[in-house]
């Protein structure tokens, strides 16, 4: 027996190994490192638990319980209950944070709550049941609980949900060393700001000063001097999407937030658009395939009712493709081939839609495509649709001949795909066009619409020309 057998090293040596190693090239935490966090907790082991988790980031640990399962994360957060604070909390996936959370009681989540800036204070309680919320309310500080309550009474996924209401504001009259002075003395102010916003006498701002400019600023000078009074103001109900778009529009770091009389109520900071751009150009995503919220933490149940309905749908649109191929079902059977070519059609046909459909949603999502460039932009996509249904009809003309050796048939399908993939164009940015048109989300329910359409015509089209080319009867 070796002498490193008999005197194994220490767990804790062992821990500091693990912990240097914990994450992978790409910041990712390492499975091995998941594993011994987790055999910690098994083993009642909350030391060697807390010292592995413990020089990881907040963001990092709250990733350890993303990728921990459903049934060990309580007894994960029992044994790092130390570690398990506020900032981790407010990096936590929604759902997960939600199943720790019911596991805690209102002054637990006050206490946490009362941690946080109040845009991820209102995260963390908006999710709540409505007597969960009230207890937890009752328990925080009455200045926490205003803030957090003016917050919950505007519409969910809007600025005045998204906003903090801790930011710097200062009368125009000051000047910069009045302002060095509030700054240096007052200790209730927040600590993590880029800007400082000017306001007048009923508090509307009129300005914003960064706050480098007031640094390299003579004392002597008037702050409405060195502030810029051009600026971008959110109001408090504008949605969160038009809002990401305003700071990528004017690159901005911060910006004001205001009720409908102009007051200054709040402020937006980039870290927090940040996170909605990620949330809304995956909720586009997922939307388009009918996936729900397609969060792998999300509960089974909710998961299926989210799909389900979609499926459903889809089986109700695919029954109007059928229904043709049933009108032309004696034609099919005078051909054989028909049958093997009509997939094609129908398959290249909904690809196309796909493709002009997922440039629409997102030029709608993006503001890029307005009532002022909409037809441009159906001309610009039927021609792209021309020149890609040209190239694809020639390649399945000349195959289709050949492997058949019958050049009618060739013909017959080369045109059913040059039509359908220019339908499939057309509808692939008309559809979700309409449906914004009518105020409804084109993200939601394109698919359906432009994969009936593109079916039904591929199907239409191609038994259609078959039979009116005589290359089959009818009956």
């Amino acid at each position: 027996m070796s002498l490193d057998e008999l005197n194994p090293p220490p767990r804790h040596d062992q821990d500091d190994v693990v912990a240097e190693t914990s994450l992978d090239a790409d910041d990712r935490l390492k499975p091995e490192f998941v594993r011994a966090v987790l055999e910690r907790v098994d083993e009642d082991d909350s030391e060697g638990a807390r010292a592995l988790v413990q020089p990881l980031h907040p963001a990092d640990i709250a990733d350890l319980f993303e990728l921990t399962p459903a049934e060990e994360r309580r007894a994960l957060a029992a044994a790092i209950a130390d570690l398990l604070d506020a900032d981790v909390f407010a990096e936590m996936n929604d759902w997960v944070r939600e199943d720790l959370i019911d596991a805690l009681d209102a002054h637990q989540v006050a206490e946490i709550a009362g941690e946080l800036d109040t845009d991820d204070a209102v995260a963390i309680i908006e999710d709540l049941e409505e007597d969960e919320q009230r207890a937890v309310l009752r328990a925080l500080a009455p200045d926490d609980r205003a803030a957090i309550e003016e917050a919950l009474s505007y519409p969910e996924e809007t600025a005045g949900r998204l906003m903090q209401r801790e930011l710097i504001a200062v009368p125009e009259h000051w000047a910069v060393g009045d302002v060095l002075d509030y700054l240096r003395t007052n200790e209730d102010l927040t600590t993590d700001f880029w800007e400082i916003f000017v306001v007048d006498a009923g508090h509307k701002p009129i300005g914003a000063c960064a706050l480098s400019w007031i640094l390299r600023t003579p004392r002597s000078i008037a702050i409405a001097d060195v502030m810029k009074r051009e600026q971008t103001l959110i109001p408090a109900d504008m949605d969160q999407e038009e809002v990401a778009l305003r700071f990528q529009k004017y690159a901005l770091i911060s910006a004001a937030v205001v009720d409908d009389s102009g007051r200054l109520v709040g402020m937006i900071t980039v870290d927090d658009i940040v996170h909605i751009i990620q949330e809304e150009a995956g909720e586009d995503i997922l939307k388009l395939s009918g996936a729900g919220d397609g969060d792998i933490n999300e509960p089974l149940r909710d998961s299926y009712a989210s799909r389900v309905r979609w499926l459903v749908a889809n089986l109700g649109t695919a029954l109007v493709g059928s229904s043709i191929i049933a009108m032309f079902g004696a034609a099919i059977e005078h051909m054989v081939a028909l049958a093997v070519l009509m997939p094609i059609v129908a398959s290249i046909g909904g690809n196309a839609g796909t493709q002009t459909m997922a440039v629409a949603v997102r030029a709608l999502a993006m503001n890029q495509l307005t009532q002022t460039n909409t037809i441009r932009t159906i001309r610009r996509e039927i021609m792209v649709a021309a020149l890609n249904g040209l190239t694809v009809a020639v390649l399945i003309g000349a195959g289709a001949a050949l492997v058949f050796q019958n050049h009618l048939l060739g013909f017959v399908i080369a045109a059913a795909m040059l039509i359908n993939v220019i339908v499939a164009g057309l509808a692939g940015v008309l559809v979700p066009v309409l449906l914004e048109r009518m105020d409804q989300d084109p993200a939601v329910a394109s698919s359906v619409f432009v994969t009936m359409i593109t079916d039904s015509m591929g199907f239409f089209c191609f038994l259609g020309l078959a039979v009116v080319s005589g290359l089959v009867p009818l009956t």
